[in-house]
């Protein structure tokens, strides 16, 4: 599973692909992984905040509703424990994230400069 994740995770992210130990280590540190064949979604909880890792739509399968889906998943997973807070940060030039992120009822609340390779990412959180 974890090297067709990593797989997927090149597909969606060619220039900066992650191995499928790098996933491991995630789901050792404590990370969830939801995935189907087109998408992922990874995200860590702690006390009662959760942090979306990372998240990805296969490019030919975009634009379908997929991702907005994984999280509505990881919400109702979220849901069952103590969280009320979940958060995530997203290049202010990723135009395409940060729309699925407002749609799905996220809110900018800050910025981290130069977080992404010289871009300042928006930092953006939802109450659950």
């Amino acid at each position: 599973m974890l090297n067709k994740l990593a797989n997927l995770h090149k597909q969606c992210f060619p220039d900066h692909p992650w191995s499928a130990d790098e996933f491991a280590d995630l789901k050792k540190s404590g990370c969830e992984i939801l995935a189907s064949d087109n998408g992922f979604i990874v995200w860590r909880a702690v006390a009662d905040e959760a942090e979306i890792i990372t998240i990805g739509v296969a490019p030919e399968a975009r634009r379908q509703g997929i991702a907005e889906a994984m999280i509505l998943l990881m919400e109702q997973e979220l849901k069952k424990s103590s969280v009320v807070n979940v958060f995530l940060e997203v290049s202010e030039v990723n135009l395409p994230a940060k729309k699925l992120y407002e749609k799905c009822g996220f809110i900018p609340t800050g910025k981290r400069p130069k977080y992404y390779n010289g871009t300042d990412a928006i930092i953006m959180s939802k109450r659950i």
